[in-house]
């Protein structure tokens, strides 16, 4: 009996064997997705010559339309495929819209490069964004009951694995463009994608299936139009979502309704994080740009080995475009030091670190990132040449924010979320990363005030103003964010008194 008991306890505290199959699916996937998104602001700019702020504005709507998408994937796989058959199916758009990105560049007309452009960037938004929230949801759900304590870990190493895929995309796809062309650029990104594609499918055998939930009555969106609808039939006592019974909607389903509204409460302030941590590809590429380059010493490191002798050259460049990888090293360095000594250490002196708290302060920390690229701002516009690797240190804020805000989230969505309604509030996680985006699209949109004749902007707010008026605005919106937390009351603990009550 305490054989059993102690294989029980070590299949308890391991993480399933089908684990690895999604982790290595991701890393690839976060490959072809990175290695794609490092470049599109540069190349519109220069390569298309279409100028900085509109290769902005078109890569935030690209980030708005990917991040959107995943309301029609949860969708689809609460309630019509199923989480597995949804990734595998929509992986293939995925991989077409790469090849579409790789074919545009073959073409001589800016026009045609410009609309196949956006032919390829609609299909990446549809693969890349509806197979989002059924990913981390899949990761879920290979655990058992008693695995639940395993979940930080799993969403730690699987956020791991999102930066370890393009921390290589975004040193290895920049050098591509430029020794072999956009063409080649684009192309890797769809085969890592094809890879990742086979590595998913190849772990089918030893998955967890969740089915999908009855359409009839479950759907929160369809639960939310009937409730609105019929909120003049609601009897006394009852509460909002308690009409939708009349339709056929489930204890189980209310009460997930019930959570996914809370959840959606909170993740209204969460926009104002995306809408600056996305211009880590967009605004920060630029200003890197205007740096002067980072000369790798050249060395030659023999290792002698049995047989012939390997030489390590180095002498590379890193410039604007390769300083993105700073924020995937970055997080391979801080995921697993919060993980496993920052977190315990903080709980072992009696100080709870709630998901809510964590988010809280990696938007803080989000403002003091921008504050720090102001400043380097201020130095540029001075007329001072200062070195690209200056961007380190806020890059090494944002990404503790990262870590603190977006591994977070998912754990929390994830652990707020009914079984029939996971893939939802994912979705409404990455709905959060669309609005943002979309947002601060429309600010660089707004921005110009006029186009010289010679196709130059010019801008109502640029340079170091820019930044500052993005740092005061994410101090304001994490005090909000602050007190909002504050008055969470987890789906754990109101479970907890409402057994306490009966």
């Amino acid at each position: 009996m305490q054989a059993a008991e102690t294989d029980s306890t070590q299949r308890r505290d391991r993480f399933p064997r089908q684990i690895p199959f999604i982790i290595g699916n991701e890393a690839c996937e976060r490959f072809s997705f990175y290695g794609m998104v490092g470049i599109l602001t540069l190349y519109i700019k220069n390569h298309l010559g279409k100028g900085g702020n509109f290769g902005a504005e078109v890569s935030h709507y690209f980030k708005f339309g990917v991040y959107f998408m995943p309301l029609f994937g949860a969708w689809l796989s609460d309630h019509v495929l199923g989480r597995y058959r949804t990734i595998l199916y929509i992986s293939f758009l995925y991989c077409a819209g790469h090849s579409v990105l790789a074919l545009s560049d073959l073409t001589g007309s800016v026009d045609v490069k410009l609309w196949l452009l956006y032919l390829g960037l609609f299909l990446l938004s549809i693969g890349g964004g509806g197979i989002k929230p059924c990913v981390a949801a899949f990761v879920g759900d290979q655990f058992r009951p008693d695995q639940g304590h395993l979940l930080q870990k799993a969403f730690g190493l699987f956020y791991w694995s999102i930066n370890f895929g393009s921390f290589f995309s975004f040193l290895l796809i920049p050098r591509v463009a430029k020794d072999h062309g956009y063409g080649w650029a684009f192309g890797i990104p769809g085969i890592a994608m094809g890879l990742a594609t086979l590595i998913f499918w190849m772990g089918n055998r030893y998955y967890r299936h969740v089915p999908p939930a009855a359409n009839s009555g479950g759907s929160y969106w369809g639960m939310l139009w009937y409730a609105v609808r019929k909120q003049g039939e609601r009897q006394k006592g009852e509460g909002f979502w308690d009409v939708c019974r009349n339709n056929g909607a489930t204890a189980d389903q209310i009460d997930g309704a019930r959570s996914a509204t809370k959840v959606l409460g909170v993740f209204a302030l969460i926009p104002f994080f995306w809408a600056l941590w996305d211009q880590n590809s967009t605004t920060w590429v630029i200003q890197g740009e205007s740096m002067v380059p980072y000369q790798i010493p050249a060395t030659v490191l023999e290792l002698p080995l049995l047989g012939p002798t390997i030489r390590f050259i180095a002498g590379e460049t890193i410039g604007a475009e390769q300083m993105q990888s700073m924020n995937a090293i970055q997080v391979l360095v801080l995921v697993p030091i919060f993980t496993y000594l920052i977190f315990p250490g903080l709980e072992r002196m009696g100080i709870r670190v709630s998901t809510l708290r964590r988010i809280s302060a990696g938007m803080l920390m989000t403002a003091f990132s921008f504050v720090m690229i102001a400043l380097i701002q201020r130095h540029l516009d001075a007329g001072e040449k200062l070195n690209v690797l200056w961007q380190t240190w806020p890059y090494l804020v944002l990404t503790a924010a990262e870590v603190l805000v977006s591994n977070t989230a998912l754990e929390f969505a994830f652990r707020e979320a009914p079984v029939s309604m996971r893939s939802t509030l994912m979705s409404f996680w990455y709905l959060t990363i669309a609005v943002g985006n979309l947002g601060v699209a429309q600010v660089f949109r707004l921005n110009v005030k006029s186009t010289l004749p010679d196709g130059k902007e010019v801008l109502y707010v640029s340079g170091v103003n820019q930044f500052w008026m993005f740092a005061v605005a994410m101090f304001v919106v994490s005090i909000a964010f602050v007190l909002v937390a504050r008055c969470y009351q987890y789906r754990e603990e109101t479970v907890s008194k409402s057994a306490e009550s009966h």
